[in-house]
């Protein structure tokens, strides 16, 4: 007997060949109906007999095309409608959306395949593409993923192009944004006035003439402009540096090959498998070391990539080509190259050619463009490996806008209803939207330190909301008043929910790993307005996803000049000196002030410091274990004044001899909250360089104890879970010794992996907390300080 049956598939099932994968299958099958995309996802119905029906559906779910992701599967057997052929039918545009957008892919195996063939009618074509890879999330303007509602409606497809579209046996049948040399999108190389100097293949040619000749070339790429130079090329770095005001802060490289980076990098197999991966991220590899002078072949390579690139940092931020046009230019180049965001530091990224023009004119020599818009700047993402697993840094390319899926049987009825806008954080930030289920985190938008940063923010708020069509949401932002993020809240006349900043990111922890019951959080970080109005950093809650207690906490000093001092390890320094030792670090016969102070203040500056300490003026109070790791930084003559957020971490990180297992004392004072006093640490590390301890083993010790008092602090409270959130766990060593000794505990430990544990996750946890549907004043906190 025939039937009818209706599918309705939710999840990531546009742009990624699913409608061709569906098409195949019946007519492989001898199924007779139609398949067709809406917002709400995908629908088929078909009429066949039973057996065949039920090999469909199991078919579906187990053949599925390698990108597709099946959230949810909704089928009925009906009575049949008497179908005569199977047919992709045109998409429906009304109804909810639920559908998932796809993030951009990187160029798969068979387009480069093509693009190097001589006999292709694509051979060195920049924007080849099939519906195994190319843009999605960078040209989607709206729901469903149809060509008209993408930035390549602006191009008529040729017929060559078309019959590929429509022939349901080939790689691009539905590929929406199809494209060659004569219906396609093209690249041109313009003078730093807007002038073109050439276009096609001999723009391509002429723009990697200019980086060799160590020129700066800003390319027009898939989510936005990059700059980029020779990385082996001093004067063009510290050109880069100066143009770009970024002093000191690593920048990303792309190399042309695996082979390339296995010759300058360590290289693990997951490394590889991640650096290799279809989300073609950044990812964090240690450097080989350069002995000597010594000119080895491997020598020789390694000295390929100046050491400007990533000054004093051991670790290099390497990424493959992902695009066919950075393919091109990399085959072109064959050497590795600076490819950093087109902005100056602390702007969004370009993505329109004049804006281009005007916000980088002066950095770049020359731009390589093109004529295929851009809707939204998706920068790169960063990863590095953590234990075997994954760690996103920043989260963009190739993960954003995929969801994080929140398991509602811990939180409260008419959760899936709720729609919110979460606007994150002031540093790093991201927003994110709640739909059903589903929590959409943004692309990383950055720090919101310019106007134009800013404005990315809001626009990023507005495009989401178009996206996901989200009308009349609950707005959820930080507790810091003076966070722009929070600000915006007062601009639109929405009255906002406020979460403070150190439980948003537990909430993030806890949603992303899907953590249930009571456990242990830990949040670590540079900054976060607290509860009791100062500022947080180095705090422990007891929770269960609905309240959050406050347990322990670092002991709290000052920071002298307030955020002056968060740029300043030294201020964080004298602060700490001055709560262990008192008024006698001023004497100028004391060994603090002869061998530590003298060197990094003036007198004058001494004086006022002093003054500012004694009286409270201009002096927050802080528990933030980041402001802790500036003062050791500090102590042991490694910063004194950073270039960029987390430098003097990062360079402490960098100093630990791994092999040190050693730890200083501490004592944990028992409290309302209880107390971590870290002021016997600071005893020893004086005593330690009195000694001339190298400053290796004291990073490696210092490291050493900070793990050890949350493993003593969690033994305190008594759980045997434990979270792990905020930006001073994207230190690779406390991290993992921190997890190593939890687990020789036998504790559960939970941290981050597909969301940062930076800001870039605090959006998550906003909304996270907020469906648990806990009013926030019925948070339990517990913010009294005590010593």
């Amino acid at each position: 007997m025939i039937q009818r049956l209706y599918i309705i598939i939710r999840g990531a099932v546009q742009g990624v060949g699913f409608r061709p994968f569906i098409y195949r299958l019946a007519k492989e099958i001898g199924l007779c109906g139609y398949v067709l995309n809406s917002p709400n996802g995908v629908f088929i119905e078909v009429d066949g007999e039973k057996s065949v029906l039920d090999s469909f559906v199991c078919r579906i779910e187990k053949e599925k095309p390698p990108r597709a992701i099946i959230n949810s599967m909704e089928f009925s057997f009906l009575d049949a409608a008497g179908f005569s052929q199977f047919e992709i039918r045109k998409s429906k545009l009304d109804g909810e959306t639920s559908a998932l957008i796809l993030p951009d892919i990187a160029v798969c195996p068979d387009c480069l395949k093509e693009m190097f063939d001589k006999n292709d009618r694509r051979y060195l074509y920049p924007f080849i593409n099939c519906t195994n890879c190319g843009p999605r999330f960078s040209i989607i303007e709206s729901l469903p993923y149809d060509r008209p509602n993408t930035s390549m409606k602006i191009f008529k497809v040729c017929e060559d192009c078309r019959a590929e579209y429509e022939n349901p046996l080939d790689r691009r049948f539905h590929a929406q944004p199809i494209a060659c040399y004569a219906c396609g999108p093209h690249i041109e190389l313009w003078d730093e006035n807007g002038r073109r100097i050439s276009k096609f293949d001999t723009a391509l040619a002429d723009a990697s003439k200019a980086i060799r000749n160590g020129n700066i070339v800003a390319l027009k790429g898939l989510g936005g402009f990059q700059l980029l130079c020779d990385a082996r090329n001093d004067e063009s770095i510290m050109r880069l540096r100066t143009r770009k005001h970024r002093d000191e802060k690593p920048f990303a490289l792309m190399f042309p090959t695996i082979e390339s980076i296995q010759k300058v990098c360590q290289l693990s197999s997951l490394e590889e498998r991640l650096i290799c991966s279809l989300e073609s991220p950044i990812v964090l590899l240690k450097r080989k070391l350069q002995i000597g002078n010594q000119q080895s072949h491997i020598s020789h390579l390694i000295s390929q990539v100046s050491s400007l690139v990533a000054p004093n940092n051991p670790y290099l931020g390497a990424m493959l080509p992902y695009t066919p046009l950075h393919h091109l230019l990399m085959k072109e180049l064959e050497f590795p190259i600076i490819a950093t965001s087109g902005n100056l530091s602390d702007e969004p990224m370009c993505i329109d050619e004049n804006d281009a023009m005007n916000r980088m004119n002066g950095i770049a020599d020359y731009f390589l463009v093109h004529n295929r818009p851009i809707v939204r700047q998706v920068d790169d993402s960063i990863v590095r490996i953590i234990l075997e697993r994954e760690m996103v840094l920043r989260r963009a390319r190739g993960y954003a806008p995929l969801p994080i899926i929140l398991d509602y049987s811990f939180g409260g009825e008419g959760s899936k209803e709720k729609s919110i806008i979460a606007v994150g954080a002031h540093l790093k930030n991201t927003i994110a939207i709640s739909k059903t289920n589903n929590i959409f985190i943004s692309q990383h938008i950055g720090d919101l330190e310019t106007s134009e940063a800013f404005d990315a923010f809001t626009k990023t708020i507005k495009d989401f909301q178009k996206l996901y069509n989200i009308d009349r949401p609950e707005i959820v932002c930080d507790l810091h008043p003076d966070y722009l993020s929070t600000k915006y809240t007062q601009q639109i006349n929405i009255e906002p929910q406020k979460i403070q900043h150190h439980i948003a990111h537990i909430a993030s922890c806890r949603a992303e790993n899907q953590v249930k019951g009571t456990a242990v959080a830990v949040a670590w970080d540079g900054t976060g307005y607290g509860l009791d109005g100062t500022i947080w950093g180095g705090e422990f809650f007891k929770c269960d996803g609905k309240s959050y207690e406050r347990v322990i906490t670092i002991r709290q000093f000052k920071l002298p000049g307030g955020e002056v001092a968060i740029k300043e390890p030294r201020r964080s320094a004298l602060s700490v000196l001055f709560e262990t030792y008192g008024d006698s670090i001023f004497d100028e016969q004391n060994w603090i002030y002869q061998h530590l102070l003298i060197h990094n203040f003036s007198k004058s500056e001494l004086d006022t410091l002093k003054t500012m300490l004694n009286k409270n003026i201009n002096s927050p109070v802080t528990s933030s274990v980041g402001r802790l790791f500036d003062a050791v930084a500090s102590m042991i003559g490694i910063s004194q004044r950073t270039k960029f957020e987390g430098q003097s971490a990062m360079m402490l990180e960098f100093a630990v001899d791994e092999s040190i297992v050693d730890s200083y004392e501490f004592t944990i004072v028992e409290g309302n909250p209880s107390i971590i006093n870290w002021k016997p640490i600071i005893y020893q590390i004086i005593t330690d360089l009195k000694s001339k301890v190298d400053k290796s083993v004291i990073s490696a010790k210092f490291h050493n104890t900070l793990a050890r008092t949350i493993l003593d602090s969690v033994q305190n409270i008594g759980e045997n879970k434990v979270l792990l959130s905020g930006g001073c766990f994207q230190n690779k060593i406390l991290l993992e010794r921190t997890i190593k000794l939890l687990k020789s505990e036998k504790i559960f430990v939970y941290w981050h992996q597909r969301v940062p544990p930076n800001d870039g996750g605090i959006s998550l946890g906003q909304i996270a907390f907020v469906l648990n549907r806990l009013s926030p004043k019925e948070q339990i906190i517990n913010h009294k300080s005590k010593i």
